[in-house]
This record gives C-alpha cells, sequence and structure tokens, in this order.
C-alpha cells in the first residue's frame, strides 16, 4: 500500500487485464456497426459514438474496475443531462446502450467459452 501513497489508490484501478480486450472489442463493435447511437437527442454514427464513449472511457479509467462497469461509466448515459444513450440500428426500434452492449459482450464471452 505504499504506492498508493504515491499515486493514489484511484490511479491504480481500471479494466483488469484480462478485460482490456473485452473494452476495446465493444469500442470496436460500435464503431464498425452500421447503427448509431442517440445522444441527447442527437445521431452520431458508429465512429463518432466509438470514439465518445473511448474519450469517456479514458477519462472515467481511475473508477473502473470491470467491462461491466466501463459500459456504465463510459456508454450508458450523459455526464451533463443524465439522458440516457440509445442505439438504433437499420430498422430495428432503439435500445437502451447499456442492452445493447451488454448483449454483445454476453456473446463474446460465449463465443471465448464455446472455443
Amino acid at each position: 500500500m505504499i504506492l498508493c501513497g504515491f499515486l493514489g489508490c484511484s490511479a491504480l484501478a481500471d479494466v483488469p487485464p484480462g478485460q482490456r480486450a473485452e473494452v476495446e472489442h465493444l469500442i470496436a463493435y460500435l464503431a464498425t456497426s452500421h447503427c448509431v447511437m442517440i445522444r441527447n437527442g442527437k445521431r452520431h454514427d458508429g465512429e463518432e459514438a466509438a470514439q465518445h464513449v473511448r474519450r469517456k472511457y479514458e477519462y472515467f479509467r481511475e473508477k473502473i474496475t470491470s467491462t461491466e462497469d466501463f459500459i456504465a461509466r463510459s456508454a450508458t448515459k450523459s455526464t451533463m443531462s443524465g439522458r440516457p444513450y440509445e442505439v438504433q440500428c437499420p430498422g430495428e426500434e432503439p435500445l437502451s446502450s447499456a442492452d445493447w452492449l451488454l448483449a454483445e459482450l454476453a456473446a463474446l464471452r460465449s463465443n471465448r467459452q464455446d472455443q
């Protein structure tokens, strides 16, 4: 715990190494999707949405301790307005971004277990 004195314990927090690939996968999944993220009533293509989520991840990194925490802090709602984010894919109704990303995370983990 001496290290905490120099750096502050929160500086040591981040997604565990075994889950960092999951975070990167989710950001890439968003960037390459044909879906839009609706933030504060404005539509953003996948690349714009991914850039926004990555910036929030970098900002909140010290408070994020799991992939699920990454989703909750970086990709779920506006920090300013508190309004939830939604993802709308072509021909589908909008979903909460949390549900959309958690479904992809579950699929990713399931695929890894099947291998």
